[in-house]
């Protein structure tokens, strides 16, 4: 007699091994239901990128929906494919990692108790991990060596070679997201650590709730696609363009409500919409562009005088920035920065000749911490090597608190002064510094900010 039973946990064991989402849904038919879209999706984004040759895939996904839990459940699903695969896990810390580890390596070894329920090696029978090669964070298959390693920026990754490489959940919490300093040290150990094992031809997923422009998907999406690599970026946001939610009966509206309530807009809107942060607590929400600078009849500019604004490096981790700008109806049009932490030597001639070459006729020079100096040399090579008593070159010290000059003046900075379309382009570390700084949290610079209050406040002085 046939028993339809065996034949239907045959079928679905057969599809488990050659689709994502039956797997999961084989190992745990109670959370990937098939009711549940957006796990489809996510399952379906993750094989086809496995079997694709694109080389980085970045998940943005809300928390509680079960991106780590599907991302170990690839882990196990990859080893089924090819048990050559070298993958290699990086979480928040050591407990974390150490947590991931322990999903993938139980869940190969799960043992078969009922023999209706389908388990791991019901599906992927002939992988096994290594007898006696079992640690919590770095272990093998039958046949392989060193299969699995699970790390942290805290941990260790030293003679692993990953084939495949997931990042799972590097920020622990806002305060992390609003640190500059915190993103950059994930990105460097993302960079220097993690990239350095990855082999070659090797892929990379990114698993993360969206916190802040400058995070790690951020960064990862903008810098992989500058180096023309095949970037998939799968967003998934709790609350849908519809008003319906991505899953109900994981997070309800009145949940969702509830929840945005007790955590504020900009935080909920970075866990659950995959808002960056930041985007909400920037200080300057937009920027005014030119194309053509304004011009008479005969195509010559209209500026009424030119000017220049020059905030010198207080130490060698400080930029220096001068601002070279055309003023007309009251209204400022930048024409030339120099942002750079390059020496004296270099940034003295350099500035001189952007004063020389776009005739600026004033330049106030902040003289606080070596800036005295630095604009008496500005004079010297502007009258004796390049022959011009176009500038008048001052120097001022600048008493005025720096957080309180940037905020208060943002508003006029983000309605009058004007910018080239392209300064993304010419500018691009002048650029970042503006769009990024924070009106509340730890800012790595205000370099930029400072100088460009500066020409707010000259404007001030000439009657704009």
């Amino acid at each position: 007699m046939v028993d339809l039973d065996v034949i239907r946990r045959g079928a679905r064991v057969e599809l488990a091994r050659r689709e994502f989402f039956s797997f999961c849904q084989a190992m745990a038919p109670d959370f990937y239901r098939d009711d549940r879209q957006y796990l489809m999706d996510l399952c379906g984004e993750m094989q086809d990128f496995y079997q694709s040759d694109d080389d980085i895939l970045i998940v943005n996904e809300p928390p509680r929906h079960g991106k780590s839990r599907t991302a170990s459940m690839l882990a196990q699903w990859v080893f089924g494919q090819n048990q050559k695969e070298k993958v290699m896990t990086g979480s928040y810390n050591e407990t974390l990692s150490t947590t991931f580890s322990k999903a993938v390596r139980n869940g190969i070894n799960t043992v078969k108790a009922d023999e209706k329920v389908i388990v791991y090696s019901d599906i992927f029978p002939q992988v096994r991990i290594q007898r006696g090669d079992g640690a919590m964070n770095l272990w093998s298959l039958e046949g392989g060596y060193n299969s699995y390693l699970a790390t942290s920026p805290t941990g260790t990754a030293t003679g692993f070679g990953a084939t495949l490489l997931i990042i799972d959940d590097l920020i622990k919490n806002a305060e992390e997201a609003s640190n500059e300093n915190v993103l950059e040290k994930h990105w460097e150990w993302f960079t220097n650590t993690m990239l350095s094992r990855l082999e070659e031809g090797g892929k990379i997923i990114i698993i993360m709730t969206r916190w802040a422009s400058g995070d790690l998907a951020g960064r990862a999406l903008e810098h992989f696609q500058a180096e023309k690599k095949r970037v998939r970026h799968l967003t998934m946001k709790a609350l849908q363009d519809d008003g319906t939610m991505l899953c109900p009966d994981v997070l309800s509206r009145e949940s969702y409500d509830m929840k945005v309530r007790a955590m504020g807009e900009d935080i909920a809107s970075a866990n659950y919409q995959q808002i960056p942060i930041d985007i909400k607590g920037k200080l300057y929400s937009s920027f005014k562009t030119y194309e053509k600078l304004p011009t008479d009849a005969a195509d010559e500019p209209l500026f009424t005088g030119i000017y220049a604004y020059c905030d010198t490096a207080d130490d060698g981790a400080d930029y220096l920035c001068n601002i070279i700008w055309g003023v007309y109806q009251k209204e400022a049009y930048v024409l030339d920065v120099i942002y750079t932490k390059q020496p004296m030597e270099i940034t003295e001639p350099a500035t001189a000749q952007a004063l020389f070459t776009f005739k600026a006729n004033k330049a106030r020079i902040e003289s606080n911490n070596g800036g005295k100096a630095f604009a008496r040399n500005i004079k010297r090579i502007l009258e004796t090597e390049l022959k011009s008593n176009r500038t008048d070159v001052s120097w001022f010290h600048q008493s005025k608190n720096k957080t309180a000059r940037i905020i208060s003046n943002a508003t006029w900075i983000m309605q009058h002064i004007y910018f080239p379309v392209n300064w993304r382009d010419r500018w691009p570390e002048y650029y970042k510094a503006m769009t990024s700084y924070q009106r509340e949290g730890k800012n790595a610079h205000d370099d930029a900010p400072d100088a460009t209050t500066g020409v707010a406040e000259t404007m001030f002085l000439l009657g704009g």
